[in-house]
Protein backbone atom coordinates (compact mmCIF):
# COMPACT_ATOMS: atom_id res chain seq x y z
CA UNK A 1 0.00 0.00 0.00
CA UNK A 2 2.83 2.41 0.83
CA UNK A 3 4.34 1.76 -2.59
CA UNK A 4 1.09 2.56 -4.39
CA UNK A 5 0.58 5.73 -2.35
CA UNK A 6 4.16 6.81 -3.02
CA UNK A 7 3.70 6.30 -6.77
CA UNK A 8 0.49 8.33 -6.74
CA UNK A 9 2.17 11.12 -4.80
CA UNK A 10 5.13 11.16 -7.19
CA UNK A 11 2.69 11.48 -10.10
CA UNK A 12 0.90 14.30 -8.26
CA UNK A 13 4.20 16.13 -7.83
CA UNK A 14 5.06 15.65 -11.50
CA UNK A 15 1.76 16.73 -13.00
CA UNK A 16 1.62 19.84 -10.81
CA UNK A 17 5.25 21.00 -10.95
CA UNK A 18 5.46 21.18 -14.75
CA UNK A 19 2.58 23.63 -15.37
CA UNK A 20 3.34 25.56 -12.20
CA UNK A 21 7.01 25.97 -13.19
CA UNK A 22 5.92 27.26 -16.59
CA UNK A 23 3.56 29.74 -14.89
CA UNK A 24 6.45 30.85 -12.64
CA UNK A 25 8.81 31.34 -15.58
CA UNK A 26 6.26 33.42 -17.48
CA UNK A 27 5.26 35.43 -14.41
CA UNK A 28 8.92 36.20 -13.65
CA UNK A 29 9.07 38.33 -16.79
CA UNK A 30 7.20 41.10 -14.92
CA UNK A 31 6.92 39.90 -11.31
CA UNK A 32 9.86 39.36 -8.97
CA UNK A 33 10.65 39.49 -5.25
CA UNK A 34 7.99 38.60 -2.69
CA UNK A 35 5.05 38.20 -5.12
CA UNK A 36 6.94 35.57 -7.10
CA UNK A 37 8.16 33.88 -3.92
CA UNK A 38 4.64 33.44 -2.55
CA UNK A 39 3.58 32.03 -5.91
CA UNK A 40 6.24 29.35 -5.46
CA UNK A 41 5.09 28.68 -1.90
CA UNK A 42 1.61 27.95 -3.23
CA UNK A 43 2.98 24.96 -5.17
CA UNK A 44 4.96 23.83 -2.12
CA UNK A 45 1.69 23.90 -0.22
CA UNK A 46 0.23 21.58 -2.85
CA UNK A 47 3.19 19.22 -2.40
CA UNK A 48 2.74 19.18 1.40
CA UNK A 49 -1.03 18.87 1.07
CA UNK A 50 -0.55 15.98 -1.35
CA UNK A 51 1.74 14.27 1.18
CA UNK A 52 -0.94 14.70 3.84
CA UNK A 53 -3.81 13.35 1.73
CA UNK A 54 -2.01 10.73 -0.37
CA UNK A 55 0.73 9.57 1.99
CA UNK A 56 -0.86 10.21 5.38
CA UNK A 57 1.98 12.49 6.52
CA UNK A 58 0.88 14.97 9.19
CA UNK A 59 2.88 17.87 10.63
CA UNK A 60 3.08 18.92 14.27
CA UNK A 61 4.79 22.26 14.91
CA UNK A 62 5.94 23.72 18.22
CA UNK A 63 7.90 26.84 19.10
CA UNK A 64 6.46 29.32 16.60
CA UNK A 65 6.59 31.90 19.39
CA UNK A 66 10.41 31.69 19.25
CA UNK A 67 10.52 33.30 15.80
CA UNK A 68 11.32 37.03 15.61
CA UNK A 69 8.06 38.99 15.66
CA UNK A 70 9.17 42.32 14.16
CA UNK A 71 8.32 42.72 10.49
CA UNK A 72 11.88 43.52 9.37
CA UNK A 73 13.72 41.43 11.96
CA UNK A 74 16.35 39.19 10.39
CA UNK A 75 17.16 35.59 11.25
CA UNK A 76 19.27 32.68 10.05
CA UNK A 77 17.37 29.41 10.36
CA UNK A 78 19.55 26.35 11.04
CA UNK A 79 17.50 23.26 10.24
CA UNK A 80 18.12 19.54 10.76
CA UNK A 81 18.17 17.93 7.33
CA UNK A 82 16.84 14.38 6.95
CA UNK A 83 14.86 14.40 3.71
CA UNK A 84 13.44 16.49 0.88
CA UNK A 85 10.27 16.98 2.91
CA UNK A 86 11.55 19.87 5.06
CA UNK A 87 12.78 21.78 2.02
CA UNK A 88 9.17 21.85 0.82
CA UNK A 89 7.69 22.33 4.28
CA UNK A 90 9.66 25.22 5.80
CA UNK A 91 8.49 27.98 3.40
CA UNK A 92 4.87 26.95 4.03
CA UNK A 93 5.34 27.42 7.79
CA UNK A 94 7.34 30.64 7.98
CA UNK A 95 5.73 34.09 8.02
CA UNK A 96 8.70 35.65 6.21
CA UNK A 97 10.08 34.86 2.76
CA UNK A 98 13.03 32.47 2.95
CA UNK A 99 16.22 32.40 0.93
CA UNK A 100 17.77 28.95 0.71
CA UNK A 101 21.52 28.50 0.38
CA UNK A 102 21.91 25.63 -2.06
CA UNK A 103 24.32 24.12 -4.59
CA UNK A 104 23.97 25.62 -8.06
CA UNK A 105 23.56 22.19 -9.69
CA UNK A 106 19.93 22.22 -8.55
CA UNK A 107 19.24 25.01 -11.03
CA UNK A 108 19.58 22.49 -13.86
CA UNK A 109 16.81 20.19 -12.60
CA UNK A 110 14.08 20.44 -15.29
CA UNK A 111 11.16 22.69 -14.41
CA UNK A 112 11.71 22.71 -10.61
CA UNK A 113 15.26 24.04 -10.87
CA UNK A 114 14.38 26.42 -13.68
CA UNK A 115 11.63 28.00 -11.60
CA UNK A 116 13.88 28.12 -8.52
CA UNK A 117 16.44 30.04 -10.55
CA UNK A 118 13.95 32.88 -10.96
CA UNK A 119 13.66 33.35 -7.20
CA UNK A 120 15.98 35.47 -5.07
CA UNK A 121 17.96 32.62 -3.50
CA UNK A 122 21.65 32.07 -2.79
CA UNK A 123 23.09 29.40 -5.06
CA UNK A 124 26.78 28.60 -4.67
CA UNK A 125 29.53 26.60 -6.31
CA UNK A 126 30.79 24.43 -3.46
CA UNK A 127 34.06 23.80 -5.29
CA UNK A 128 35.00 27.44 -4.70
CA UNK A 129 34.66 27.58 -0.93
CA UNK A 130 36.10 31.04 -0.19
CA UNK A 131 34.22 32.71 -3.04
CA UNK A 132 31.09 30.77 -2.15
CA UNK A 133 31.01 32.06 1.42
CA UNK A 134 31.72 35.62 0.26
CA UNK A 135 28.68 35.30 -1.99
CA UNK A 136 26.58 33.99 0.90
CA UNK A 137 27.57 36.99 3.06
CA UNK A 138 27.07 39.53 0.28
CA UNK A 139 23.67 38.28 -0.79
CA UNK A 140 22.67 37.36 2.76
CA UNK A 141 23.20 40.93 3.98
CA UNK A 142 21.05 42.29 1.15
CA UNK A 143 18.24 39.78 1.68
CA UNK A 144 18.20 40.09 5.48
CA UNK A 145 17.97 43.87 5.14
CA UNK A 146 14.82 43.30 3.06
CA UNK A 147 13.20 41.17 5.75
CA UNK A 148 14.03 37.86 4.08
CA UNK A 149 15.24 35.09 6.38
CA UNK A 150 18.14 32.91 5.29
CA UNK A 151 17.69 29.16 5.79
CA UNK A 152 20.62 26.76 5.89
CA UNK A 153 21.13 23.08 6.60
CA UNK A 154 24.33 23.13 8.67
CA UNK A 155 25.07 19.44 8.09
CA UNK A 156 25.23 20.20 4.38
CA UNK A 157 23.35 17.11 3.20
CA UNK A 158 20.51 14.80 4.20
CA UNK A 159 21.43 12.71 7.23
CA UNK A 160 19.93 9.25 7.94
CA UNK A 161 17.53 8.94 10.86
CA UNK A 162 19.30 8.64 14.21
CA UNK A 163 22.61 9.97 12.91
CA UNK A 164 24.44 13.28 13.11
CA UNK A 165 26.48 14.89 10.39
CA UNK A 166 29.30 17.38 10.77
CA UNK A 167 27.86 20.79 11.53
CA UNK A 168 29.58 23.47 9.45
CA UNK A 169 29.88 27.03 10.70
CA UNK A 170 28.72 28.86 7.55
CA UNK A 171 25.32 29.72 9.04
CA UNK A 172 26.75 31.03 12.30
CA UNK A 173 29.37 33.02 10.41
CA UNK A 174 26.66 34.65 8.32
CA UNK A 175 24.64 35.46 11.45
CA UNK A 176 27.66 37.08 13.10
CA UNK A 177 28.54 39.05 9.95
CA UNK A 178 24.99 40.43 9.75
CA UNK A 179 24.22 40.70 13.47
CA UNK A 180 21.05 38.59 13.33
CA UNK A 181 20.19 35.68 15.64
CA UNK A 182 20.17 32.03 14.66
CA UNK A 183 17.05 29.92 15.12
CA UNK A 184 17.76 26.18 15.59
CA UNK A 185 15.07 23.87 14.22
CA UNK A 186 14.72 20.11 14.72
CA UNK A 187 12.74 18.08 12.16
CA UNK A 188 11.91 14.34 12.32
CA UNK A 189 11.03 13.89 8.65
CA UNK A 190 13.04 10.66 8.20
CA UNK A 191 10.46 8.78 10.28
CA UNK A 192 8.10 8.94 7.31
CA UNK A 193 10.19 10.19 4.36
CA UNK A 194 13.61 8.49 4.63
CA UNK A 195 16.69 9.90 2.96
CA UNK A 196 16.85 8.98 -0.75
CA UNK A 197 13.86 6.63 -0.36
CA UNK A 198 11.03 6.45 -2.88
CA UNK A 199 8.59 4.73 -0.54
CA UNK A 200 7.15 6.99 2.15
CA UNK A 201 5.11 5.97 5.19
CA UNK A 202 2.20 7.62 7.01
CA UNK A 203 2.97 9.27 10.31
CA UNK A 204 3.74 12.57 12.05
CA UNK A 205 6.65 14.88 11.31
CA UNK A 206 7.56 16.96 14.35
CA UNK A 207 9.00 20.42 13.74
CA UNK A 208 10.42 22.04 16.87
CA UNK A 209 11.59 25.66 16.64
CA UNK A 210 14.15 26.48 19.29
CA UNK A 211 14.84 29.71 21.20
CA UNK A 212 16.54 32.51 19.31
CA UNK A 213 20.32 32.54 19.91
CA UNK A 214 21.92 36.02 19.66
CA UNK A 215 25.04 36.24 17.50
CA UNK A 216 26.50 39.51 18.75
CA UNK A 217 29.97 39.09 20.22
CA UNK A 218 30.06 35.36 19.50
CA UNK A 219 32.59 33.21 17.69
CA UNK A 220 31.29 31.14 14.75
CA UNK A 221 32.30 27.72 16.08
CA UNK A 222 30.98 28.48 19.56
CA UNK A 223 27.66 29.72 18.19
CA UNK A 224 27.28 26.71 15.92
CA UNK A 225 28.08 24.31 18.77
CA UNK A 226 25.27 25.85 20.83
CA UNK A 227 22.80 25.49 17.95
CA UNK A 228 24.01 21.95 17.28
CA UNK A 229 23.64 20.95 20.93
CA UNK A 230 20.04 22.19 21.01
CA UNK A 231 19.08 20.54 17.71
CA UNK A 232 20.60 17.16 18.54
CA UNK A 233 19.15 17.10 22.07
CA UNK A 234 15.74 17.98 20.67
CA UNK A 235 16.02 15.27 18.01
CA UNK A 236 16.58 12.72 20.75
CA UNK A 237 13.56 14.00 22.65
CA UNK A 238 11.30 13.95 19.59
CA UNK A 239 12.47 10.63 18.15
CA UNK A 240 13.95 8.57 21.00
CA UNK A 241 13.55 5.27 19.12
CA UNK A 242 16.10 6.39 16.53
CA UNK A 243 18.77 7.16 19.14
CA UNK A 244 18.73 4.05 21.29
Amino acid sequence: MSLIRSIVHALWMLVTVVPWAIIMLVASLWRRGEPLYWMAVRWLGWAIGGARVLLGIQVRVSGMENLPQEKRAGAVLLVKHQSTYETFLMPTLMPHPLAFVFKRELLFVPFFGWAMGRLDMIHIDRRQRAQAFNKVVEQGKRLLAQGVWVIMFPEGTRIPRGQKGQYKSGGSRLAIETGVPVIPIAVTSAKVWPRKAFIKRPGIVDVSIGPSIPSTGRKPDELMREAEAWIEAEMRRLDPEAYR
